[in-house]
């Protein structure tokens, strides 16, 4: 049977249906000739226990409307219990639906890295705190730990969150790229286990990065039971054959795996982008654009010719500091966003219109 996340929430009454069945879940608008143009994408997904009696792996995708469209975006989460652990298809239950619903209860002010890391985190600790008060507190690997991979999808930009053996891969073109690395260690004899999990450590490493989206992208999520059996090349292969239909295409990694001897539960999720919306800067966002983003300042750091003497306040937002104009020799104060905000770009948008008086 399928583990998959339906969400339904009254904030979110318009989410798209996750399928476990033939259909593919779409996000498609209709636009009149002055509408503008919106986030487009098309999804598909399947998941089988395999050779396994259970299946230890759930995933899910929410796909909202307007204005969370705009403000939050589109999430899609895999993740796959450990197999030594008889509970970790609660934890990778507990993960995908943690991810789905409390990103989109996240601040709109947040960035989307910030958003989805304290969710994951949270996440991560609950989990842990869950096997610490059972059976197995001092045995990780048969506890609440699952390995996890999230895509975002906001405005222009995606998103990427990883922690474990789940892997994210673009297709673009006639390319196909691995987005993610494996957190493993292998201890010989073709063994190995996993570095890094939801619910493996009390404090969780995560992997993130962002890329800019073009339309016709696939996004490819897969778990190990999957990406193992089947080569990256194979796998494009396989979406290209169904490249009008990602459900297909997602049944069709799943059967290919099965078929080249996967002994675990399989999972994997296809995702096309369709259409973007339109990358409109005005002049102070043009301007903005084109500056970089400062990372914090030491002490004695000289910064657009001025020289930092201390900080004088930090935030998840901005950095204050004292410093020295080099020109003059004058004391003054400066203002930094913070690099939290490096993807919200509304933030940076207030922060450029600021005005200090003094």
């Amino acid at each position: 049977m399928s583990q998959v996340a339906v969400l339904r929430t009254p904030a979110l009454a318009a989410v798209a249906a996750v399928h476990a069945g033939p259909e593919a879940s779409e996000h498609r608008r209709r636009q009149g000739a002055d509408a503008r143009p919106v986030l487009a994408v098309a999804i598909g997904q399947h998941s089988e226990a395999g050779r396994k009696a259970l299946n230890q792996d759930f995933h899910g995708v929410c796909v909202p409307t307007s204005p969370t469209l705009e403000s939050k975006g589109i999430v899609l989460a895999l993740a796959d219990g450990i197999g030594s652990s008889q509970v970790s298809h609660e934890a990778s239950q507990a993960a995908v639906r943690a991810v789905l619903e409390d990103y989109y209860a996240t601040p709109d002010a947040w960035s989307v890295k910030r958003a989805m890391q304290r969710v994951l985190t949270a996440t991560n600790s609950w989990l842990h705190a869950q096997t610490q008060r059972g059976v197995h507190r001092h045995d990780a690997e048969r506890g609440h730990v699952c390995a996890v991979a999230v895509l975002v999808l906001k405005g222009r930009t995606a998103h990427l969150f990883h922690a474990g053996d789940v892997r994210i891969l673009r297709l673009r073109g006639d390319t196909v790229e691995p987005l993610t690395e494996d957190h493993r260690v292998w201890v010989g004899g073709g063994q190995h286990y996993l570095s890094r999990a939801l619910g493996f450590q009390p404090h969780l490493e995560l992997d993130y990065r962002n890329l800019p989206l073009e339309r016709g992208d696939c996004f490819v999520l897969a778990c190990d039971g999957v990406h193992e059996h089947l080569s990256a090349d194979a796998m494009q292969a396989l979406v290209r054959q169904h490249a009008d239909d990602p459900q297909a295409a997602a049944r069709a990694l799943v059967s290919a795996a099965f078929a080249n001897g996967s002994d675990d539960n399989l999972t994997a999720q296809v995702l096309q982008v369709q259409a973007l919306p339109e990358a409109e800067l005005s002049e102070a966002q043009q301007r903005r654009a084109a500056l970089p983003l400062p990372p914090v300042l030491a002490p004695r750091t000289v910064f657009d010719g001025y020289r930092i003497e201390r900080e004088l306040h930090a935030s998840h937002r901005s950095h204050v500091y004292l410093a020295t104009d080099l020109d003059n020799g004058e004391r003054v104060v400066l203002k930094t966003p913070s690099v939290d905000l490096a993807q919200d770009e509304t933030a940076l948008d207030r922060f450029m219109m600021e005005e200090w008086i003094a």
